[in-house]
């Protein structure tokens, strides 16, 4: 099991503070979702993130499609629900579902936070 760094040389230097705030990304990089939620987090920032990762290991069994759109349509109203989103850009990857998101948040008036970062070498 991964445990999340407290990072306090980061959070500390996180320039907004007392905002609702999305985390959008692939979720084939969890454990940065991770990182950054805990690091927005004791920024004194409300954070929403992805309930399932079905790049990872955190669910058994297959998602059917009914559902893969149910969650999609959670997120965009966890985005209705925030100021801004945040996207964790690991390697320059950013999927179809990450684009989307960004354009809802675009047209609804949400502030947009990127992070880009190096994915891990192996």
């Amino acid at each position: 099991m991964n445990r999340t760094l407290i990072d306090r040389a980061v959070y500390e230097k996180i320039p907004f503070r007392d905002k609702r705030i999305t985390l959008c990304g692939s979720t084939q990089f969890p454990e940065a979702f991770e990182y950054w939620n805990a690091q927005l987090t004791l920024a004194g920032n409300i954070v929403y993130s992805v309930a399932i990762m079905p790049h990872h290991a955190n669910i058994r069994g297959e998602l059917r499609e009914d559902e893969k759109a149910k969650l999609d349509a959670v997120h965009l109203k966890k985005i209705d629900n925030s100021d801004a989103i945040f996207i964790v850009d690991i390697g320059g990857y950013i999927g179809d579902s990450t684009r989307s998101e960004i354009r809802y948040a675009e047209k609804t008036g949400k502030e947009i936070y990127r992070l880009r970062a190096r994915a891990k070498s192996s």
